[in-house]
């Protein structure tokens, strides 16, 4: 053991620490309360860094940040780091008693057909495979698609005076579609959806998630309002094709959760080109890069693209959604990507929420 490494105690790990910021929120990883457990032994320290979500984007720059930080210290050999997550929870309030949630997310659309549900069984499992507990509401009470993509064939059971959601894919699940017989046609005006969706939040056993996942129908409508009124939503995210025809009817959706106060947590361009399986000629059907381009117009952070792909529809109609059948495919890790970008945008819009609500110093 060196005379310099036992002068190395662990204020000063954390000091040197200070220094080291968490990318996305661009705040001392020390002050955050994310170092825990500094130990230091001859040459050798142990910590534990806690991120703010198991999906961190930037996990690998945070380690290798705090590995170079320390090793600035005299006499120190090695440097051990356990990470471990702790997801940031949202601040909005609502009637509804959401207390083992952490954060609500909407996936929204402005018009149909653009993959909203597919984009929202996928990032639910893509979520959960990079460590969360998640749940995934199917709110599209006209057209409730989530039990067919998610494989789940039998209803949810009463569990005392609620009801316990389907799991499939380590994911907890409830859809109208569990209740509606196949070809039967749902005919409800504002208070009985209303009336729904308070049941399928207030009324299932969710117990502890990090994320649920709330599968929008398309456009502005009662569901919309309903959820934006009644529960602490920690945000929206808009799923969109890249045409003009698709990104007008988004502007719409946009603006109707800003005048509702639903933060904007990102745009997902689906669709998002095709590449030919015999020429891999990639040709871009709906054209490219409207949603980010729209994204920029509306200080909106694009969390990414995917593309039209044969094996996503299969997984879809099959019941075996790409991220669960293929995790390792090209399209799967294109949803673990965006599924990062989505958490780390949670967890800047939940701090800056948390620091608006701090009482101003001095």
């Amino acid at each position: 053991m060196s005379q310099s490494s036992t002068q190395v105690t662990s204020e000063a790990v954390l000091h040197v620490l200070r220094g080291v910021n968490d990318p996305e929120l661009n705040r001392s990883l020390v002050e955050l309360g994310m170092i825990q457990d500094v130990k230091v032994c001859g040459g050798s320290v142990s910590l534990t860094v806690v991120l703010t979500t198991p999906a961190c984007p930037l996990r690998a720059q945070i380690e290798n940040d705090v590995k170079s930080a320390v090793r600035t210290l005299p006499g120190i050999e090695s440097v051990e780091l356990k990470i471990t997550a702790n997801v940031s929870k949202g601040v909005r309030d609502g009637s509804i008693n959401l207390a083992g949630i952490k954060n609500v997310v909407a996936v929204a659309s402005g018009k149909g057909g653009v993959g909203k549900s597919t984009v929202s069984a996928n990032l639910s499992i893509a979520l959960a495979r990079h460590g969360a507990r998640v749940g995934l509401l199917d709110s599209d009470v006209y057209g409730p698609n989530i039990p067919l993509m998610m494989g789940i064939t039998h209803a949810p059971q009463p569990e005392g005076d609620r009801l316990k959601p389907a799991v499939a894919f380590s994911i907890k699940v409830m859809s109208m579609g569990f209740f509606v017989k196949e070809g039967e046609a749902v005919i409800w005006r504002g208070p009985m959806l209303h009336g729904a969706v308070r049941q399928f939040l207030g009324e299932v056993s969710w117990g502890d998630l990090d994320y649920l996942v709330v599968d929008l129908p398309p456009g502005t409508g009662d569901v919309q309002l309903s959820l934006s009124q009644s529960i602490s939503m920690t945000g929206a995210v808009i799923v969109s094709t890249p045409q003009d025809v698709a990104l007008q009817d988004v502007r719409k959706g946009i603006a109707m959760f800003r005048k509702v106060g639903v933060p904007i947590l990102g745009i997902i361009e689906n669709m998002s080109g095709h590449v030919c399986s015999k020429c891999g000629n990639e040709d871009f059907i709906f054209g490219h890069g409207g949603a980010q381009h729209e994204g920029e117009l509306q200080s909106i952070p694009f969390l990414g693209s995917i593309p039209i792909d044969t094996s996503i529809r299969i997984g879809g109609d099959s019941g075996k959604p790409i991220v669960a059948d293929k995790p390792d495919s090209p399209i799967s890790r294109r949803f673990m990507d965006v599924a990062a970008a989505l958490a780390g945008s949670i967890s800047r819009s939940n701090f800056a929420q948390q620091a608006m609500l701090m009482p101003p110093v001095g």
